[in-house]
Order: structure tokens, then C-alpha cells, then sequence
């Protein structure tokens, strides 16, 4: 073993570097990049520096620099239109890494690196949890959104959430990154305070991590051959060129009838097209169409023999109603669904939050969700606990998440086994099915008008394990992440105990 002196700059300059280069792999794992792989190995990097280069005092700063440098290059584009305090959510993230990892370097030399595979796991998935809770944040930079186009191996996430499959990410992360530190722990002494790794440690990690991504891999490719005995139904996204909702609040009432105009004849050439059910966007128009149906859209779903579902903004004095509706083929307004997520970082509120009806039609049970519900877990699981089988989802997206959001409904699709429907004001709509495929795409950073028709499976209703128990592997990584900020001191003395 070579003992190898580096002076303390010199550390915290390698270490940093070593960190962003984690972080540059993480955003090259995610759209529009798309380089998948990255994600399984791209922590290793910051793990390296945090626990073999930094000065022990500053370790926790490689894990801070890497997570701000992953959020900066992954979020930093979504918010830099938005600005306000979602700008600085990568020096926040960051900031919170540097004090949450702080120490860890310490605990995991005084327990011979036995509880850092499992420990690392359950905070990133506990961490993940805890977002979920959080109104600004949500889904976004989950880890487990790189693989959206894998469908050989996404299809898991029915039974262990797209948190679980963020837990298996991190489990090959971690893994490697402890036979790394092995390896270079038999070439060189890197620091004094670094505490040789046990080979039966060592290799019960490998063997579990091995066992645990092969039985994953199998798994998802017996569900994805799984067939679902449900019928096909012709679907439409009718995306405009322009956003209806943010020219209205601008007060171009001319564009926005010519918006309206444009897409009641993309509606009819969807119908045209055999399209049963139709999606427009969110805030298609500022009116409540059951009280004054100004674009006589039931007579639009009597005449294309489509059902038909909008979403539309009435603003209040004491705030927005952000809803959605569907009308049948008889021009009946079946129910509303109010915005379960609204975007309060952009002062949205939606007051008739809260409820969450399906529909029972000749096509099957249909739904709707709006947007940033798209974010969160809960709200299409919701609707798939009552049977629902096909999802409209009305949107209004900005042009730097064009290639970003329609990724989260793959995930939703997946995790209830249902279909589901984007029509986006402007930028991207999309078609999937209950396995995640992506039948139909428009993605469009710049903006433009799409009118999407495909056919799509229906889902099973009956939904999932996750869309029965939920975050529940979130749940698990949670008390984990608490048992060991709590533990951790018990764990050192048994340690202790045991070398003693």
C-alpha cells in the first residue's frame, strides 16, 4: 500500500472536481440528454470524493457541490423563466447536503462501512419521500426518471413506486462505489482516517446488489409481457400553437378566438380521425362551460360523437378555480375535478381542490388530473383506487419543460397500469399506454400546434400494488434516513463493542 500525502487544497480541489463531475453525469442521465446509464454510476464519483479525497472536516461538501451542480443543470433551465425563489433551489439543495451529510464521513469509518450501502439508500429515498410533501417540489429529479424510456426495466415501479426503483439506483451506486474504495484501499493510503472496508462486508454488498438488480430486471420484464385484457379506444391530444390561457391573461381576446377557432377544427379532425376520447389543454378558456357554454362544446361533443375533456380557469376574488371537466356524446357535463397541486410557487391556488371523480361511460372509466398533479404520486392513484382507466391530463407547460414533463406521465402510467392523455397548451402533449409506452409524442421547446390520434390499451382498473399501498417503499426509506440520524450514536458503541 503506497501512502500518498496530498495537501488540504489540493483534497478540496480534486474533491470538488470528482463532485461536479457527478453532477454533469446525473445531467446527462436526464432529457434531453438522455444518457440512462449515468445515473447508475454517476454518484460514485461524489461518493469517491466525499469519502477518500475531501479534508474529513469538508467532506460533506463534495456531496453538496455534486447535488447543486446535478439541480442546477437539470432545474436551472425548467425555473430561469419562472425566476422568483425557485431559481436558488440548487444552492438550497445543496445546502441542505452539506448539513445533512455532515459527520456521516466519521460514522461510517467508526462502523467499518457495514451500514454504508443501506444507510446511503435509505436517504436518498427517504429524502425523495419527504419531498413529496413538499409543495414546490414533487417528482421533479427523481432519479428513477432517466430510465422513462426503458420499459424492459420501469415496470417494477407498479409494485415499489418510482421511489423504490430511485432506492435500486442508488443500491448499484453505492454498491460499486464500495468495491471501489476496497480496490483503491489496497493501492493506497489516501487518508489517515480512513477505516479498512471488510472483504465479508465487501462481499455480501456485491452478491445483494447482483441478486437484488437481477431479480429487479426479471421481474420487470415478466410484468411487461404481462397482457392486459382490455379493450383499445382511439385517443386525441389537441395541443395549440399558443397557450389560451396565458394570451387571455394578457387580453389578446383576438388571438384567443382564433385559438378556440383552430382547435374546435382540430377537434373535428381528431373525431375525423375515430377519436372517442378527446383532451384540450388547461385553461383552454376563463369561463365555467356549465354555467356558459360560450364555444358550445357540448354541441362540439354531440357532433363528433367524442367524449370531450377541457380544462378551464375562473378567477375569483379569493382566488382560481382550475378544473376540468368531460362531456359525453350526448353533450352531458359528466362531473369536475379541481386541481389537486396547484403551483403555489407561481401564486396559483385552486380552490375546489379535493375531490376526485371518474366517470362510468361506454368507453370505460375515464378521469382527469391537471398539470403539476402530474408531480406528485398521489393524485392519479387516487383516481385508479376507483377503477379509473383512462386519464386526461390538461396542461400548461413553458417551453424549458417541453422535454422534461412528459417523462412523470410515463411513471403514473406505469405505477397504476393505466392510459393517459397530455394536451398541453403549446409545448408537449403525449399518449401512454398503461406499460409506459409512449404512443404519441409532441415536444416542442419553441412552442407549436400538434394534433396527436393514436390508439391506446385501456388500463385493467383494478389498478396496482402501488396504487394500493402507496409511497410505501418512500415510508420504509424514511424511517431508515430517521433511524440512522437518530441511531447512529448506538450503532457506533455496538461497533465499537464488537473491534473491542
Amino acid at each position: 500500500m503506497k501512502n500518498i500525502q496530498l495537501s488540504n487544497p489540493l483534497r478540496v480541489v480534486i474533491g470538488l472536481a470528482l463532485a461536479s463531475l457527478g453532477g454533469m453525469a446525473f445531467v446527462l442521465a436526464f432529457p434531453p440528454y438522455e444518457i440512462w446509464p449515468l445515473a447508475l454510476i454517476g454518484y460514485i464519483p461524489v461518493l469517491i470524493a466525499q469519502y477518500r479525497i475531501m479534508p474529513p472536516k469538508l467532506s460533506s461538501l463534495a456531496t453538496a457541490v455534486g447535488i447543486a451542480v446535478w439541480l442546477q443543470g437539470y432545474l436551472g433551465p425548467v425555473f430561469a423563466p419562472i425566476g422568483t425563489f425557485m431559481v436558488w433551489l440548487p444552492l438550497i439543495g445543496g445546502g441542505i447536503s452539506f448539513l445533512a451529510d455532515n459527520g456521516l464521513r466519521k460514522f461510517h469509518n467508526k462502523t467499518g462501512y457495514r451500514w454504508f450501502v443501506i444507510s446511503g439508500i435509505s436517504s436518498w429515498g427517504g429524502t425523495e419521500m419527504i419531498r413529496l410533501f413538499i409543495p414546490i417540489a414533487g417528482t421533479w429529479a427523481f432519479i428513477a426518471y432517466p430510465f422513462y424510456r426503458q420499459l424492459w426495466l420501469i415496470q417494477p415501479v407498479s409494485i415499489f413506486g418510482i421511489i423504490g426503483m430511485g432506492m435500486l439506483v442508488m443500491l448499484v451506486n453505492h454498491v460499486l462505489t464500495l468495491w471501489l474504495m476496497s480496490w483503491m484501499d489496497r493501492r493506497w493510503k489516501l487518508a489517515e482516517d480512513v477505516a479498512v472496508i471488510n472483504m465479508a462486508i465487501l462481499k455480501r454488498w456485491k452478491w445483494v446488489g447482483a441478486i437484488v438488480t437481477m431479480l429487479w430486471v426479471v421481474l420487470s420484464i415478466i410484468l411487461f409481457n404481462l397482457p392486459l385484457d382490455t379493450d383499445t379506444r382511439t385517443v386525441a391530444a389537441i395541443q395549440p400553437s399558443l397557450s389560451p390561457v396565458v394570451n387571455a391573461n394578457m387580453g389578446q381576446d383576438e388571438l384567443v378566438a382564433q385559438l378556440h377557432d383552430r382547435m374546435i377544427a382540430q377537434t373535428r379532425d381528431a373525431a375525423a380521425q375515430g377519436a372517442e376520447f378527446i383532451v384540450w389543454p388547461e385553461g383552454a378558456f376563463l369561463w365555467d362551460p356549465q354555467v356558459e357554454d360560450q364555444l358550445n362544446l357540448a354541441g362540439l361533443a354531440q357532433e363528433t360523437n367524442s367524449h370531450l375533456a377541457t380544462g378551464y380557469l375562473v378567477i375569483l376574488e379569493e382566488g382560481f378555480r382550475n378544473e376540468a371537466t368531460v362531456i359525453n356524446p350526448q353533450g352531458e357535463f359528466l362531473g369536475v375535478f379541481g386541481k389537486d397541486h396547484p403551483v403555489v410557487f407561481g401564486g396559483e391556488t385552486s380552490l375546489t381542490r379535493g375531490t376526485y371523480p371518474v366517470y362510468e361511460t361506454d368507453l370505460g372509466v375515464l378521469g382527469t388530473i391537471i398539470c403539476y398533479d402530474l408531480d406528485y404520486t398521489d393524485t392519479a392513484r387516487k383516481l385508479a383506487r376507483q377503477g379509473v382507466q383512462l386519464v386526461g391530463v390538461p396542461s400548461n407547460d413553458w417551453g424549458s419543460i417541453a422535454e422534461k414533463h412528459y417523462t412523470h406521465v410515463v411513471f403514473r402510467a406505469v405505477e397504476n397500469r393505466i392510459a393517459m392523455v397530455k394536451a398541453d397548451g403549446g409545448f408537449d402533449s403525449a399518449i401512454i399506454d398503461p406499460f409506459g409506452r409512449i404512443v404519441s409524442l409532441a415536444a416542442f421547446p419553441e412552442g407549436g400546434e400538434a394534433t396527436l390520434v393514436a390508439d391506446v390499451q385501456m388500463g385493467n382498473g383494478k389498478g396496482t400494488i402501488t396504487t394500493r399501498l402507496g409511497d410505501w417503499m418512500g415510508w420504509l426509506a424514511l424511517a431508515g434516513m430517521l433511524f440512522f440520524s437518530f441511531g447512529g450514536s448506538w450503532l457506533v458503541k455496538n461497533a465499537s463493542k464488537e473491534i473491542g
